[in-house]
């Protein structure tokens, strides 16, 4: 019933493969014995969904007892809310089962932040075994959803202690931005990450880019960074969206298949948020 959700789920999944793999891991509370990833920078306060995967875990769970992990819910869920935003479907693998722990430490060092660098952005997909192109097509997942004034407002007024804006930032999408997110305002309040179509699934976002109105810093210098290897991609794929679906396709299945836990490692929880007792 809320649009803004499947975006959400998205992200979920992303942020969960990021952190030592595909495993679930996300999902897990803060315990006496380890400090979980929601609180992570990159994720406190951010990230959605929870809830929604509780209620699809409980359903699970009286249909098929034991049976699902959480890693493979999130995976699943991920694909399916693409789909029903407009975007393309593929073969999701199954089999991944869940972590028994999770670790701010690693999520606040793998997962991408909005204010990375390119070369910072590079870094940290090729850490987890994903290519250049890889950090085209996956960033091309903002094409839909909301981001907090928080993640992008340091590109409004002191970007990089210039005492300016980021002058990559188009001048109406600029003061568009400001009026959204003033300074001392609340950095709560969110706008879409794809002005033009915010909630589906299409090419939009590397057309925005082409325009200088991509709204993180992380997704701009994609397109902005001079001579960067990343401009092509973003070329082809705001002229083809075709061939955006068809490698959003496969850099979503490589990412999903990131060091799973498979054959007895690893358990599968029947509750997402703690581990088995």
């Amino acid at each position: 019933n809320e649009t803004r959700m499947a975006a959400s789920l998205l992200r979920l999944h992303f942020h969960d493969c990021f952190v030592n793999g595909c495993d679930g891991s996300i999902l897990l509370d803060d315990t006496s014995t380890f400090t979980g990833e929601k609180n992570a920078f990159p994720n406190v306060g951010s990230l959605r969904g929870f809830n929604v995967v509780d209620d699809i875990k409980t359903a699970l769970e009286n249909q098929c007892n034991g049976t699902v992990s959480c890693a493979d819910l999130l995976a699943i869920a991920a694909r399916d809310s693409v789909v029903l935003a407009g975007g393309p479907s593929w073969t999701v693998f199954l089999g991944r089962r869940d972590s028994t722990t999770a670790s701010q430490a690693a999520a606040n060092q793998y997962l991408p932040a909005p204010t990375d660098s390119l070369s910072t952005l590079i870094s940290k997909f090729e850490a987890v075994g994903l290519s250049l192109q890889d950090v085209v097509i996956l960033s091309g997942a903002h094409t839909f959803g909301r981001a907090r004034c928080q993640s992008f407002s340091n590109r409004l007024y002191n970007f990089n202690n210039t005492g300016l804006p980021d002058s990559t930032l188009q001048q109406s999408y600029l003061s568009t931005l400001q009026t959204t997110c003033p300074e001392g305002g609340d950095a709560n309040t969110v706008t879409p990450l794809d002005v033009a179509t915010p909630n589906y699934f299409d090419n939009s976002y590397f057309r925005l880019l082409q325009n200088n109105s991509g709204l993180l810093q992380s997704d701009q210098e994609l397109y902005s960074t001079p001579n960067a290897s990343t401009i092509s991609f973003v070329n082809t794929y705001a002229r083809d969206e075709k061939a955006f679906f068809q490698d959003f396709r496969s850099s979503m299945v490589n990412m999903g298949n990131m060091s799973a836990l498979t054959g007895t490692n690893g358990q599968i929880r029947l509750n997402c948020r703690v581990v088995n007792s």
